[in-house]
């Protein structure tokens, strides 16, 4: 595991960068302008942005080793932070928050981009779990993946706070530029363990790979629908982007919402420990739409007053819900679909989640500021939901968080009802038995089309007890060479 922890760390370093940038460039944003409609057009766009990128992310992590992709992206990262970082320097900081005029886009845009790029680690991270770690541990170290985002989170939240608050935007880009230079030289000294990925036979080595995404996809049963399952946390996410910090901000003052964030990260850390100690049970998929459910019922209540505690231990709790999404949908995929095609199936579902969270921002902002914000503040918009929603200055997007959750809700227990839900699980539960000697031998040698959907031998590769090393089997789609691996003969013991 050692390796998969370097590079899980290195993750960590580069999040903490991009995270840290992005929320203080919202943060900046709306304190120079005060607008709802800004933050929501920033957070929309950086969404939609994953979602356009995310396939190209996918094919790029499947065709390249993973180590060679997480440089590429520190590097285009890195310079994106140093061009933000002369337009700040060229432009004065009116210019840059005017958003009638190109700076602003300008500006924001090419932070936007580096953080953007950065994803392509977190595809390229997900597929590492399959290539370091064995199949029965893909839950638990899902888990890892996410404390160490909630660390992460931990740490942006309270220092992005602080450093607008306190040194402003010029030193901020400072800060992330030489976090990333320091994340970049780090990955020059690890080595990962991986064969040159080579297409399959007749697989054509396409930019964007629409066609083997899907052909993985629809090879196992219900898969598509796990991914649609995914998309619920992302909608409910959009209307959180736009709105969350604009609340917040109204109950604190920057530098105090900075550090709430960062302490009620600490629900991200716990749940992500959790699922590393227990994992998701016999059935990730029903765990994961039971958390939605859960997140739907919190986000209808957790701004029903306008209390400073109720919302600071609404977004804790919210938090140690999100890793219980990421990897029960990362652990069915680890499972069900093929090492050569994972980077392209988790680009796939990136995009398709992520354009959840765009629409609903894009929508909701200019909604809640220029119609439910302006009518919750009237004496009819009062006297209609004031015994619900009580009184305050930022009803209105309690509002809209009421009605995000309920609806929430509704769609994930019309979730449970679906033929797709029940094929999934029927798959994944059935992929789950342990075959016998004889079967993994006869999987070894079959490398025929439906290969595409992984075995849980094929998943660890050399790795892990039971694999085709282990047995004395070729494993169909070798991942590493034992010889020049020497932490491959500590994972077949355990």
């Amino acid at each position: 595991m050692r390796t998969f922890m370097q590079v899980l760390v290195n993750t960590a370093i580069a999040n903490v960068t991009t995270s840290f940038l992005w929320f203080a460039l919202t943060f900046w944003v709306y304190l120079e302008t005060r607008s709802v409609l800004a933050t929501g057009i920033i957070g929309g766009a950086y969404m939609l942005l994953i979602a356009f990128f995310a396939m190209l992310f996918g094919s790029i992590v499947d065709r390249h080793r993973k180590l060679q992709v997480m440089i590429f992206s520190s590097l285009v990262t890195l310079g994106a932070f140093v061009i933000a970082g002369v337009l700040y320097l060229l432009q004065p900081e009116s210019a840059l928050v005017d958003l009638g005029g190109p700076w602003f886009w300008a500006f924001s845009g090419v932070i936007l981009f580096g953080s953007v790029i950065e994803h392509m680690r977190n595809i390229a991270l997900s597929t590492t779990v399959t290539l370091l770690v064995p199949v029965d541990r893909h839950a638990n170290a899902n888990g890892l993946v996410g404390t160490v985002q909630g660390l992460a989170f931990i740490v942006t939240s309270v220092f992005s706070g602080l450093a607008i608050g306190l040194l402003g935007m010029g030193w901020t880009l400072v800060i992330a530029i030489a976090l990333t230079l320091v994340a970049l030289v780090h990955l020059m000294f690890l080595t990962v363990p991986e064969e040159r990925p080579e297409p399959a036979e007749g697989e054509r080595a396409s930019a964007i790979d629409i066609k083997g995404s899907i052909a993985a996809i629809r090879l196992a049963p219900g898969l598509f629908a796990l991914i649609i399952f995914s998309t619920f946390n992302n909608l409910i996410g959009g209307v959180y982007m736009a709105l969350m910090d604009p609340y917040g901000l109204t109950l604190f003052p920057v530098e105090v919402w900075g550090i709430v964030l960062g302490v009620t990260a600490t629900g991200f850390v716990i749940g992500g420990l959790a699922i590393a100690r227990f994992g998701l049970g016999r059935n990730p998929i029903r765990t994961m739409l039971l958390v939605v459910v859960a997140m739907g019922v919190l986000g209808a209540l957790f701004t029903i007053r306008e209390w400073w505690w109720l919302y600071g231990l609404g977004i804790w709790v919210y938090m140690a819900l999100i890793p219980a999404v990421e990897a029960a949908e990362q652990t069915v995929i680890q499972k069900v679909v093929t090492f050569r095609r994972q980077g392209r199936v988790f680009g796939f579902a990136a995009a398709v989640e992520s354009a959840a969270a765009p629409i609903t921002a894009f929508l909701i902002a200019p909604i809640a500021e220029f119609v439910i914000i302006p009518y919750m503040e009237t004496d009819a918009g009062r006297q209609a939901w004031g015994w619900l929603l009580g009184e305050g200055e930022a009803r209105g997007i309690a509002f809209v968080f009421l009605v995000a959750g309920l609806a929430m809700v509704v769609l994930a227990l019309a979730a449970f009802t679906t033929r797709s839900y029940r094929l999934l699980s029927a798959e994944y539960q059935s992929g789950a038995e342990a075959p016998s000697p004889e079967a993994r031998a006869d999987d070894a040698g079959d490398t025929h089309e439906a290969d595409d959907v992984a075995r849980p031998e094929a998943q660890t590769g050399t790795f892990g007890r039971g694999s085709p090393a282990a047995s004395g089997a070729t494993p169909a789609e070798p991942i590493a060479d034992p010889t020049t691996d020497p932490l491959s003969a500590r994972r077949s013991e355990g």
